[in-house]
């Protein structure tokens, strides 16, 4: 199977419409969209609407990325695809990691995280799900700041406790951390201080500077992973650059990057 996608459509149900439901899955550590990432290896489409049969492979960087992770790519990808028009049955399958047997069977009796796992899901999706939501918030957070600092000499790390969404230029960097706000439920309003803990909380004038290195380390190590993770990516498979979305380290990923619902299916006893 090669690194291309099948490109073909059938009446409704197109190969690109497929693709763009993807982009909406997120690697859940590197805070970029699957397609973005190249881990997308196939699209297949059979069959026609109403019962389209969509059949998907995915890759990854190292045969033991986390089964965390690797399973919630995998079950958000069936759940994006399983949401178009005309599709029937979806098939996601990921293809050489070292627990695809188990991953693979999961998703196709859709038994949920703890169903696939079993005793080894001690952690649910849910709190995974949070933990990365909010890592992704702090690297937002450091990049509208560093933004802001930059352009403006007049402003100190010490007193960027005070600023204020409105205070905050339009553009990506910005509409990017509103939607991860809103994802936390955290405030939006113009007049909502920027640099907040995971509560929403501003800090005190004398802890800011510490918050904002901390941010600044969040955000550099996500942009390092995933620089790391597209270069192995590329050594692994042949050919799989030419499906990664180039982006500059510390910006922000494509204007298509949002995000799914919160919750994930689970089966509990």
């Amino acid at each position: 199977m090669t690194a291309a996608l099948v490109e073909h459509t059938v009446r409704s149900v197109a190969v690109q419409a497929v693709r763009r439901a993807l982009d909406a899955v997120l690697d859940p550590e590197l805070d970029e969209p699957i397609t973005d990432l190249g881990f997308v290896r196939s699209i297949e489409v059979a069959g026609a609407a109403p019962g389209a049969e969509v059949t998907v492979h995915l890759r990854l960087p190292t045969s033991f990325c986390s089964p965390n992770f690797a399973y919630l790519m995998a079950s958000d990808s069936k759940d994006a695809i399983s949401a178009l028009p005309g599709v029937g049955t979806v098939v996601v399958e990921l293809d050489d990691h070292h627990d695809s047997a188990l991953i693979n069977a999961g998703l196709a009796a859709d038994a949920g995280y703890r169903g696939t796992f079993g005793h080894e899901a001690e952690d649910s999706l849910d709190e995974l799900r949070l933990m990365f939501r909010r890592k992704a918030h702090t690297a937002a957070m450091e990049r509208c700041l560093t933004e802001l600092l930059r352009a403006d000499p007049a402003l100190t790390e010490a007193n960027v406790g005070t600023v204020l969404l409105g205070d905050l230029p339009a553009g990506r960097t910005k509409d990017a951390l509103v939607r991860r706000r809103m994802a936390l439920g955290l405030p939006t309003a113009p007049a909502a201080v920027v640099l907040v803990d995971h509560d929403g909380i501003p800090y005190p004038a004398e802890h800011v500077p510490v918050a904002l290195r901390r941010a600044r380390s969040t955000r550099i190590s996500i942009d390092g992973n995933a620089h790391f993770c597209r270069g192995l990516l590329r050594t692994r498979y042949e050919g799989s650059g030419a499906d990664q979305a180039d982006r500059p380290e510390g910006a922000e990923p494509a204007d298509h990057h949002h995000q799914l619902p919160f919750t994930v299916k689970e089966n509990h006893p």
